[in-house]
């Protein structure tokens, strides 16, 4: 664990290839929903309006944040694994996350959408073969290009990353 509110968990380190932590990856994203699902239960209006840290984004835009940000990367492996090299499409995610939306939709959609989107997501990285995650997209802002096992590390940190948010949060407030 990590001092530092921002990173409760640390920061992102990408992991070389192996089957242990393909496994451990793909667990993460299988579960996730359900993780974040247990962060929330039982918040009251104020705990979900309330910041995980001092500038920071309050519960109920964190959980709709993993929602828009997993929509994006299940695109950005769909993408990876049926065209050549993509230009992935980034996203303003702090513009996002003050949309509207995130005010006027109970953060239970958002729950939701997860499970779905992390059912399908599963069931393709769970049958693709260990090559495939060789494959690359690219970022058009920075022109990096990042291999489809460096995203599945780096999307089952981010899960795991924000339901940490939430947590600490609690146990901080002694919810």
């Amino acid at each position: 664990m990590s001092n530092d509110p921002r990173y409760p968990i640390g920061k992102y380190e990408p992991k070389e290839f192996s089957t242990e932590q393909k496994e451990k990856w793909l667990a993460d994203i299988q579960f996730l929903p359900k993780e974040l699902e247990m962060a929330i239960t039982d918040l009251d209006e104020f705990q979900l309006n309330t910041p995980y840290r001092e500038g920071g984004w309050n519960v109920k835009q964190v959980v709709h944040h993993v929602a828009d940000s997993h929509i994006n990367a299940y695109v950005r492996f769909k993408l990876g694994l049926t065209e050549d090299s993509p230009i992935i499409k980034p996203y303003k995610e702090k513009e996002w996350a003050n949309l509207i939306d995130n005010n006027l939709v109970a953060i239970n959609v958002s729950i939701t959408l997860l499970y779905a989107l992390h059912q399908r997501w599963y069931a393709i990285l769970n049958n693709i073969t260990d090559e495939q995650f060789n494959r690359i997209v690219i970022h058009p802002e920075t022109g990096r290009q990042m291999s489809l096992w460096f995203l599945l590390g780096l999307y089952a940190w981010h899960g795991k990353h924000h339901t940490a948010h939430i947590r600490s949060l609690r146990e901080a407030n002694n919810w």
